[in-house]
């Protein structure tokens, strides 16, 4: 572990500063051109770890950044979410966690990636209405079977993570968390006494002008934007923290991997610090 890379699951070596690719537009046309531009350029930059979901788009994210990307640099990891489907009354997302649908959905993601591992899968939430054990057992058997690489939660409770432990080692956790949002600082604390990964979704901020009056002045102060601030911060937070900020603009791709080059001291880390306000 450095303040730049991470190894998920003790052996994984990625940049701690990944991508998310959810907002990455799959339609066909200019926007899907930009959204392919997008991924390479990420990737010539040096990300390591990039993002998607079988929810994000049904599986047309993970076919956009296998034809961006395919065949992939050393290195690179791809990870992907399932347990959710169009298995509702009407055919509406909704959580599902049966065994077979997470066997399809990854052996459907290896096929849309077009690799025969997943080198970090996760559950992209716990179906309360199947076992845990069925869920966990599922992907922690497709481990076996050398589909998958190793295995992380998103959206969990402490609780609930202690429980997954029980049943698979759990190599990271993906929940909400950025400077303003700290719901889950018990999930985050428990990643780092056990060494697990901790992706924040949703790392940027917003809040309430007094709020963002106070990331404004330390941007101000280092001379770069709020994004690239708050994405600092994070960085600063943990040493398990691997942020993934998502965009669909190239420009916007290149701030935000600038942050990993950011250092605020420690009084402007308390400063963003105070700006939580507990609940």
């Amino acid at each position: 572990m450095t303040s730049k890379g991470f190894r998920i699951g003790g052996d994984l070596e990625v940049r701690r500063l990944g991508f998310g690719a959810m907002h990455l537009s799959t339609e066909a046309g200019p926007a899907r051109e930009s959204s392919l531009a997008v991924a390479r350029r990420v990737v010539e930059l040096g990300v390591t770890l990039i993002d998607t979901a079988y929810l994000y788009g049904g599986g047309a994210n993970e076919e956009l950044l296998a034809e961006a990307l395919y065949p992939y640099p050393d290195g690179l990891v791809i990870t992907t979410k399932v347990g959710v489907a169009r298995s509702g009354p009407h055919g509406e997302w909704k959580l599902d966690g049966r065994p077979d649908v997470l066997r399809t959905q990854v052996e459907q993601a290896l096929r849309r990636l077009r690799v025969e591992r997943i080198e970090l899968l996760q559950l992209h939430r716990i179906d309360p209405e199947t076992p845990l054990a069925d869920q966990l057992g599922t992907l922690r058997d497709m481990r076996t079977e050398g589909k998958i690489g190793r295995v992380g939660l998103s959206e969990v409770t402490v609780a609930e993570l202690d429980q997954a432990r029980q049943i698979v080692d759990v190599a990271s956790v993906q929940n909400r968390y950025n400077v303003l949002d700290r719901e889950h600082e018990p999930v985050l604390l428990a990643c780092e006494h056990a060494g697990i990964a901790f992706l924040p979704w949703r790392p940027v901020a917003a809040g309430t002008s007094g709020e963002l009056a106070g990331i404004a002045a330390v941007a101000s102060e280092v001379g770069a934007t709020p994004t690239q601030v708050l994405l600092a911060w994070l960085l600063s937070r943990s040493p398990v923290m691997l942020p993934i900020p998502g965009t669909a603009r190239v420009e916007h791709v290149e701030e935000n991997l600038a942050a990993g080059e950011l250092h605020l001291t420690s009084a402007q880390y308390a400063a963003l610090d105070r700006l939580h306000q507990p609940t």
